[in-house]
C-alpha cells in the first residue's frame, strides 16, 4: 500500500506487499523488499538497499545522491534517524552497512563508512562517525559519540554520554569522556556461551588485566 502523495523516481525497486506512509520520497536507486514498512515524511535516497521486514519511522533521511547503504532485515530506525551525510562528489562514497535485527532509536546520526553488525542497539541521538565499526550485540547508550576509525568489539555495551575515541574489546563495559572500560559484561557472555569454563576462563584474564573492576 502506496500513500498517493509519495514521490517514486523511475527506476526504484519496490516490493508488492510494501506499506509507505504520506510524503515520501524514494529515489530511483533504492531497493525496499517484502515487508518493509516507511512511515511518513520519510526520505531514501542514493544506491539503497532495505532488505525484508525493516521498519523506518516518520522524518527519516537515508542516504544522498552518491551514498551506498544496506540495511539488514528486521532493523527498526525510530524517528528522525540520519544516516549518510554529503561527500565530495569527486571522491568514492564510503559504504555503510546496517545489520540485521539492530535497533536505531530517535535522532540517531551515522557517517560514510560505518558498519553496524548483526543485533545492535543505537540508543537516543548517537552519533558513530566515519569509518566506524560496531560488531554484532553491540548497545551504545543515548547521547554517545563514537570517533572515527573505531572499531567496537562484539557484545560491548558503551554507557550514555560517553566520548570513544579508542578500539574497545569484546564483551567490555565502557563508559566516561573520555571514556575507559569499566568491566566485563558478563551477563553478555552468558548469554553467548553455554560452557561455564569458557566464560571463568574469560573473567580471570580480563581480571588480570582489569583487576578487580571485573563482574562477578
Amino acid at each position: 500500500m502506496v500513500h498517493s502523495s509519495v514521490v517514486i523516481e523511475d527506476g526504484a525497486n519496490i516490493a508488492e506487499n510494501v506499506i509507505i506512509g504520506p510524503f515520501c520520497y524514494i529515489g530511483k536507486d533504492v531497493t525496499l523488499a517484502s515487508g518493509c514498512t516507511l512511515e511518513s515524511n520519510v526520505i531514501l535516497k542514493g544506491k539503497l538497499v532495505v532488505e525484508k521486514d525493516v521498519k523506518i519511522f516518520s522524518f527519516t533521511s537515508i542516504g544522498y545522491k552518491y551514498s551506498d547503504v544496506s540495511i539488514g532485515e528486521k532493523t527498526h530506525v525510530r524517528e528522525f534517524v540520519q544516516i549518510g551525510t554529503q561527500d565530495d562528489e569527486n571522491q568514492e562514497p564510503k559504504k555503510i552497512v546496517i545489520g540485521a535485527n539492530s535497533f536505531l532509536m530517535a535522532y540517531v546520526q551515522i557517517l560514510g563508512g560505518v558498519e553496524l553488525g548483526d543485533f545492535c542497539i543505537l540508543t537516543n541521538a548517537v552519533r558513530l562517525y566515519e569509518n566506524v565499526k560496531c560488531e554484532e550485540r553491540v548497545i551504545i547508550g543515548g547521547l554517545s559519540t563514537i570517533d572515527a576509525n573505531i572499531t567496537i568489539g562484539t557484545g560491548v555495551m558503551v554507557g550514555g554520554a560517553s566520548f570513544v575515541d579508542q578500539d574497545m574489546p569484546p564483551f567490555t563495559l565502557v563508559e566516561g569522556n573520555r571514556a575507559n572500560i569499566k568491566g566485563l559484561n558478563v551477563i553478555g557472555l552468558r548469554r553467548r556461551l553455554e560452557n561455564k569454563d569458557d566464560i571463568e576462563e574469560i573473567k580471570a584474564i580480563f581480571k588480570k588485566i582489569l583487576g578487580n573492576c571485573v563482574n562477578k
